[in-house]
């Protein structure tokens, strides 16, 4: 779903095969990452990370609460 575009903060992103995350800021040019329970991180491979779904439509699920 990527196609080119950088991941957003408000994306769901896979960063690793079959592991998901929620974009959740960008600081100093580095994406934040965030997985339910609260554990956030930097993004260690941003050009890796695949987007699976668009923060539009994601809107209105508590997925990542």
């Amino acid at each position: 779903m990527s196609a080119g575009r950088r991941p957003a903060v408000g994306d769901e992103v896979e960063y690793a095969p079959d592991c998901r995350a929620i974009v959740t800021d960008v600081r100093q040019d580095v994406l934040i990452l965030r997985v339910p329970g609260g554990l956030e991180w930097p993004a260690a491979d941003p050009n890796g990370l695949r987007i699976t779904r668009l923060r539009k439509d994601r809107q209105g699920v508590d997925d990542y609460r």
